[in-house]
């Protein structure tokens, strides 16, 4: 699915929050959006998601005005939003399940697709028995069983360690890999988006404009990105943050951009 935003601007209140912003994300690219806490990021991906109308211009999705939500656009958010008082099975499959699918095939879908995020055995558990990691393996799960054109990520790994991070960063590059979903990612995390995306767009602080685009090569990564290392400082100065190379990742755990 390719996503159009053009001359996109939007107030709350009399606020500007975006600021004539116009990109296009082709079909099958991610794209990260790193910038200052309230600079408009999330709001863009409300707007792509059809939660949010812009105050001026227009959205699109493969060419036709986004007049609100829709399953082929899919919003996942930082907090993992599972039902608590259903089992991490019926939570998958529940995405299924408001589209009117049959109850018992949307159930062997949802075990299928908590396999593929390593949650086997896992099913009839519910939220509170499992780790915060594995909450998010299976909002995963849930976000990629209705196949969407178009994964909108707010922050989704943000709440977690970094170790369970970087695992969950490995799943979602390999469950897109397989799915090829267009994909906008929200992130403070300058390694997550260098990890991950195919461009980076670094924002100012409200209302929000593009300060510069970065584009990556398309090619296998692993979490040493030290090939990344001047592209890493460029973005970290952009948002304000200057230091030796040394003190970047600690940085990067510390401060949020």
């Amino acid at each position: 699915m390719k996503l159009s935003f053009k001359n996109i601007e939007k107030q709350f209140s009399g606020l500007q929050v975006i600021d004539n912003f116009s990109r296009e994300i082709d079909d099958g690219e991610l794209v990260a959006l790193v910038g200052p806490s309230g600079c408009g990021k999330s709001t863009l991906l409300h707007i792509a998601a059809g939660l949010e109308k812009p105050s001026g211009g227009v959205m699109l999705a493969d060419g036709a005005p986004v007049q609100g939500p829709h399953p082929e656009r899919t919003l996942m958010f930082q907090e993992n939003a599972l039902y608590p008082w259903l089992t991490l099975e019926q939570n998958v499959s529940l995405a299924l399940e408001f589209q009117k699918n049959d109850k018992q095939q949307s159930r062997a879908e949802a075990r299928l697709w908590l396999e593929k995020v390593n949650l086997a055995g896992f099913e009839s558990y519910y939220p509170h028995q499992v780790s915060g990691g594995m909450r998010q393996r299976a909002a995963l799960a849930r976000a990629f069983i209705s196949h969407p054109k178009a994964l909108l990520l707010d922050e989704p790994f943000g709440a977690l360690d970094a170790l369970t991070r970087m695992t969950l960063q490995d799943a979602l590059r390999q469950l897109i890999r397989e799915a090829g979903p267009t994909v906008l990612l929200v992130t403070h995390d300058v390694d997550e988006a260098l990890f991950l995306a195919d461009r980076i767009l670094v924002f100012s602080p409200r209302p929000a404009t593009v300060l510069k685009e970065f584009s990556l090569a398309r090619h296998e990564k692993t979490h040493d990105l030290s090939e990344f290392a001047a592209m890493r400082r460029e973005i970290l100065g952009l948002l304000g943050i200057h230091a030796e190379q040394d003190d970047v990742a600690k940085l990067i755990e510390e401060v949020e951009v």
